[in-house]
């Protein structure tokens, strides 16, 4: 049986966890010439890190004043992906190994999400793939993947599962596009959310659920777990990482050559109200939140904004995947109808990327100054002059 290098850590801080995973992941280069041995790291960060993906603009994402206020640490990932809190209720999963070159790096994700699910599946919980790189219960996000492929030709697959989460906390620390406007903001995300927390039934910290997780994973790719202790040249090169990247204040605050922009709209639907903000970038639709007066929200539209992250900003591409997922009944209008008010507050954030608007805040949306009266019809302007910064009062 393949044996796989097994290691632990707790509360380890932004930098240096950082640096950890993307050494490792040097020792699986093309001179690594096994395939099937790996490396499985499960740990956890102190409370608290924000960790923003490695093409996310920093100050578009995070709160840095409240950062430091609170005492939580930033970091930038070796992979993509958004902005993320890690803590001692957040299981950060890491698969080290030489990469396939016959597969894709979708493949990859995927293959790799199914040692998660394994996870989850032995803490009774079913879980599935979710667009691009999430992991959903009933329609909510309970972990996020990334993958980070090296120049030498190791990769890093790298999950965050929730075990649980303090929303209040990520509210206050990362800029969510539209989450400030919300009423009861926290209720509104964890309709987006779950955790192992939440649908275990009881009150749980990740080191307690990684034993679940160690074993099941094993199992699922059919390997055994030994702790091997690593080489120098591991240790020597997370020093290296430290000072070129991770302990960078330069790296990890470099910004986007090009900054996010919002839109918002409203729609009026037999449902409700509803309003919509999308943030966007380099002509891509960066993030969509899609909120209104649900009794309950429609499974369908958790699973519509996860769909529309990172695709086209192009008409024709919302209205293929509102099509795609929506149904009428969902929100009592046709799914062109509702693709037409995203692609309307899309095209806001377009007009406005890029320029220096005297109302634009870095991280904020426009909050609609009107609501129009009729089904299907949508704000004509989604500003607020009296409220440049967009905070519900």
């Amino acid at each position: 049986m393949t044996i796989w290098r097994y290691l632990v850590d707790d509360g380890v801080d932004a930098a240096r966890g950082l640096a950890v995973d993307e050494a490792l992941t040097a020792l699986y280069g093309r001179n690594h010439t096994n395939s099937e041995e790996a490396t499985l790291r499960l740990y956890t960060y102190q409370p608290h890190c924000a960790l923003v993906g490695r093409y996310q603009s920093l100050e578009d994402e995070v709160d840095l004043d409240r950062c430091a206020a609170r005492g939580v640490q930033v970091g930038r990932r070796p992979t993509g992906g958004g902005a993320i809190i890690m803590g001692p209720a957040q299981l950060g999963v890491a698969v080290v190994r030489r990469s396939c070159p016959e597969k894709s790096p979708r493949e990859t994700l995927r293959d790799h999400a199914g040692g998660v699910i394994a996870g989850l599946e032995a803490l009774g919980i079913e879980a599935r793939f979710r667009s691009k790189n999430d992991l959903e219960v009933e329609g909510r996000k309970i972990a996020g993947m990334g993958l980070y492929l090296h120049p030498d030709g190791g990769f890093l697959f790298h999950t965050s599962v929730l075990v649980d989460l303090d929303i209040e906390l990520m509210l206050d620390v990362l800029r969510i596009p539209g989450a400030k406007l919300l009423d009861k903001p926290a209720l509104r995300i964890g309709e987006r959310v779950t955790t192992v927390a939440r649908e275990t039934g009881r009150p749980l910290l990740a080191p307690e659920v990684r034993q679940q997780f160690a074993s099941a994973i094993a199992t699922f790719f059919k390997v055994k777990l030994e702790t091997i202790p690593l080489p120098d040249e591991h240790t020597e090169r997370v020093e290296d990482l430290l000072t070129e990247r991770y302990g960078n204040t330069g790296w990890v605050s470099q910004r986007s050559p090009q900054r996010d922009a919002r839109g918002s709209s409203v729609l009026k639907t037999p449902e409700g109200l509803i309003r919509i903000y999308a943030g966007v970038r380099a002509e891509s639709i960066k993030s969509v939140l899609i909120t209104g007066d649900f009794n309950v929200l429609p499974p369908s539209i958790p699973r519509l904004e996860a769909a529309l992250k990172w695709s086209r900003a192009q008409p024709a591409a919302v209205e293929r995947v509102a099509a795609e997922i929506l149904s009428p009944e969902d929100l009592g209008v046709d799914p062109g109808i509702v693709a037409g008010a995203i692609w309307q507050a899309v095209d806001r954030g377009l007009r406005l990327e890029g320029r220096a608007h005297p109302l634009r805040r870095e991280g904020s949306c426009y909050a609609p100054e009107a609501e129009m009266s009729s089904p299907g019809s949508t704000v004509s302007d989604g500003r607020d002059a009296t409220n440049p910064e967009g905070v519900a009062r």
